[in-house]
């Protein structure tokens, strides 16, 4: 296996530093995470689409969202799994595997924004203008909107990995828990001056606009939600907007971090950590916080779960 390393297609990652007696709890941990992150997501998918009444922009929406966070645990979580019971020695990955998983990773990432945004302008046209929201955000626009959203992060994250591998390489190692496009990069001797221009570019360009398109739309929808003098009006749609915020939120922070810690090589296994925090909170947190938060969902899976019940105690009455 020595040899193996020194292959010009294979590259060894770091990974994250985990004892053999922490090893399987990491694992059941993590399996139950990953297991839970594709119930919640796919599961309000279904729930989604089979319910003629959440055939509306927002829930329409929203199905990219939990698409794409059931996505991007998929990227990075059953590699994990399979580096937890694997020696730090051994944890090997071929170099296009690798550019697939960084491309995987930076395009959820970018998704999530594009998704994100462009529900921000949902809300506004909901509160805002309710009388012109159905004559806009018809099923087309959904459409539209949403192969926006992912065309747009394709393009991006298609650019920004194929600047990376391009480069020659005279390193094999990833100092990440998993493949991305700085892990791409700083395998290569050569200069990456254009790799972190249009990395910080893209990266600061689309929090900037989402930041802004957020900030913008929550404002004029907090405006509009005091001068209406229907408080109890007012407070149903604060509610369906403080659920696309939270997730919001979490998405932000938990991406800055990372970008706080890269800024400190001393703190690299907290930078680790946190990048894989990226993968697993987000997503697990989207499908709850839009599930227990948003009344009409959370009706109808209680609906939903006392049919069941209901079946379940006649079945159990009749035999």
């Amino acid at each position: 296996m020595e040899n193996i390393t020194v292959g010009v297609d294979i590259l060894l990652l770091e990974g994250l530093r985990v004892t053999p007696q922490s090893s399987v709890p990491a694992f059941v941990l993590l399996l139950l995470i990953y297991v839970f992150i594709m119930v919640s997501n796919l599961g309000l998918v279904l729930l989604i689409a089979t319910e003629r009444s959440l055939h509306q922009p927002m829930y329409l929406l929203f199905c990219n969202m939990s698409v794409n966070d059931a996505f991007g645990a998929s990227t990075v979580i059953p590699h994990l799994l399979m580096d937890v019971f694997t020696p730090l020695t051994q944890r090997y990955v071929h170099y296009h595997q690798c550019v697939v998983q960084a491309f995987c990773a930076h395009f959820h990432g970018a998704t999530s924004h594009n998704v994100l945004t462009i529900m921000a302008f949902d809300r506004y046209l909901a509160i805002c203008k309710p009388l012109r929201y159905a004559a806009i955000m018809s099923n087309r626009m959904v459409v539209a909107l949403s192969a926006w959203a992912w065309a747009a992060a394709f393009v991006m994250v298609a650019a920004l990995v194929a600047l990376s591998a391009r480069l020659s390489r005279c390193r094999h190692i990833i100092r990440n828990p998993f493949c991305d496009n700085a892990s791409l990069f700083k395998l290569s001797c050569e200069n990456v001056l254009i790799n972190h221009v249009y990395g910080l570019g893209t990266a600061a360009s689309t929090m900037a606009c989402s930041l802004s398109a957020v900030t913008l739309t929550y404002l004029r929808i907090a405006t509009v939600c005091l001068s209406r003098r229907d408080a109890a009006l007012s407070g149903r749609a604060l509610q369906t907007c403080a659920s696309h915020l939270a997730v919001y939120v979490i998405l932000l922070l938990s991406g800055n971090v990372i970008l706080i810690l890269h800024r400190f090589p001393q703190l690299s296994q907290h930078r680790k950590l946190a990048s894989v925090l990226f993968h697993v909170v987000p997503p697990a947190m989207n499908a709850v916080i839009y599930g227990l938060q948003i009344k009409v969902v959370r009706e109808k899976i209680v609906v939903i779960f006392s049919k069941k019940k209901s079946q379940n105690g006649a079945e159990k009455r009749a035999s």
